[in-house]
């Protein structure tokens, strides 16, 4: 029997580099892999489940899990991984210079339910004591108008949220002043164009984060691998099969960032940024897996019921086949 032929939506990060180039191998799958930009990716899965296998928004996928016939299911491996403290984006002039200051201010957002603002909203809350239903929201394209939200949503009517113009974009509009800030997951493109129009809230965000970490020691999911439902009742032993190639690929990209002889990455000091997050966060300090990551999903899942986007408080283990939440023991 020949080897069961699966397709693949994902980045080509320097963690998932070696399933594309075939340095790791899946048992029994044959992966046909593509690399798109993200948001074709989650649209493409969310909407029409066109792939396989996919790297989708772990904000999207827990909320998939509301859906009457549930067409994914993960397994813990986290291709994406982002402080977001740095994508808190100001108007100079809208008289915001501290986190509280967001109180009362028009705040754009691409997308509600992205979990990059799920992020967001939950650390202005949690640390900065700015409540989510504080602001005004404005969703919108954030470079291209006519953006919408890839999964309907039904909020507490304490959360404002309005759709900008469909003429206009998140990112021209902070530049305007049109509106106050933006919570995004890109950086705008108004950001650095010689204006000055447009800052960051939080300038000196590597100190912050490396202080959340610490603190929480959390380190921020964006994405999460799915595998279409379908495909995984069919042939379960794929989320195993999957999980092992995910993990053996990210091993060789942990080698690389120490590697001296030749650095993989056009950072002049690659390796001692390596020592530096390693003595910080640990030696797996991008773990895969459900029990080192289940505070950390614990509190995005929290983040997600708060804000009213999920409609009961989910638990880790609910979003992960189980067959990828164990392995054998010799």
């Amino acid at each position: 029997m020949g080897k069961l032929r699966l397709s693949m939506a994902c980045s080509n990060y320097d963690r998932t580099r070696a399933l594309f180039d075939g340095r790791v191998s899946v048992d029994g799958i044959e992966l046909i892999c593509l690399d798109l930009p993200i948001e074709e990716m989650f649209f493409r899965m969310l909407r029409h489940h066109e792939f396989d296998v996919a790297e989708v928004s772990l904000s999207s996928y827990a909320l998939s899990l509301f859906a009457e016939n549930s067409q994914l299911i993960a397994i813990p491996v986290f291709p994406s991984r982002f402080f977001r403290h740095s994508c808190i984006f100001i108007n100079r002039d809208s008289g915001i210079h501290e986190p509280k200051d967001l109180i009362g201010k028009r705040v754009g957002v691409p997308e509600f339910q992205m979990t990059a603002g799920v992020w967001i909203r939950g650390v202005l809350s949690d640390d900065y004591k700015v409540p989510v239903a504080s602001v005004i929201y404005l969703r919108g394209g954030e470079e291209e108008p006519g953006r919408r939200e890839k999964i309907a949503l039904s909020l507490p009517p304490d959360i404002r949220l309005e759709s900008i113009p469909p003429t206009k974009t998140l990112s021209a509009m902070l530049e305007s002043g049109e509106i106050d800030a933006l919570y995004t997951a890109r950086t705008p493109s108004t950001f650095g164009n010689g204006s000055g129009n447009v800052r960051r809230l939080l300038e000196n965000y590597q100190a912050i984060e490396q202080d959340y970490f610490s603190r929480t020691k959390i380190f921020p999911i964006m994405h999460a691998i799915v595998i279409r439902r379908d495909v995984y009742e069919t042939s379960r032993w794929v989320a195993q099969s999957l999980y092992k190639a995910f993990v053996q690929a990210q091993r060789i990209a942990y080698c690389e960032l120490y590697d001296s002889a030749a650095l993989h990455c056009m950072l002049p000091w690659l390796v001692r940024h390596a020592e530096e997050t390693r003595a910080l966060m640990g030696a797996d300090f991008w773990p895969y897996g459900l029990e080192r990551n289940a505070h950390t999903l614990e509190t995005f899942l929290r983040y997600s019921h708060e804000q009213g986007l999920a409609k009961r408080l989910l638990k880790p283990a609910e979003l992960f086949a189980p067959e990828s939440l164990e392995s054998f023991k010799i």
